[in-house]
């Protein structure tokens, strides 16, 4: 392994994208997979705001929020992992993200961006999800862009 950890961090890169991969092909069984048990998943989605604990309570509703759109693509658009303790099996990063979607009850294409805060842990299984929590960075609805502001933290 090379000093700046380069074997984990191309792991945790390849669980933020198995994470995109499971959502876009709506993979729910696969979901617990990526997480541990206790991960708690906090939503900020500007008018209300959720928490979850474990994969599958996410994927029931991340799974319920999707399903009206006849194509849906999870995106990742840029991560990072910026603190990485490989020794104690620990990391915190950010994905930044954009849903690409369909609605056929509108005919109408949307984009979502958001921003992933996470923190990992590597278990003998792999590296998972120990904590996430996302923002809302905007939305387009096919007309008009609603942005907002950055997250603090």
């Amino acid at each position: 392994m090379s000093s700046d950890g380069t074997p984990e961090y191309v792991a945790i890169s390849r669980l933020q994208q198995r994470y995109a991969d499971i959502v876009s092909r709506r993979a729910w069984a696969e979901m617990p997979d990526v997480f541990e048990a206790d991960c708690v998943i906090e939503l900020d989605l500007r008018d209300r705001a959720l928490r979850f604990t474990g994969g599958p309570a996410i994927a029931e509703f991340i799974a319920g929020a999707v399903a009206r759109f006849d194509f849906f693509v999870f995106a990742v658009l840029n991560t990072v992992v910026d603190h990485l303790d490989g020794p104690m099996g620990r990391a915190s990063g950010r994905v930044y993200t954009c849903e690409l979607r369909h609605d056929p009850a509108s005919g109408e294409f949307s984009q979502a961006f958001g921003l992933y805060r996470d923190f990992y842990h590597r278990s003998p299984e792999g590296w998972r999800f120990a904590n996430r929590r996302y923002a809302s960075l905007g939305r387009f609805d096919g007309r008009s862009f609603s942005g907002f502001a950055f997250p603090a933290g």
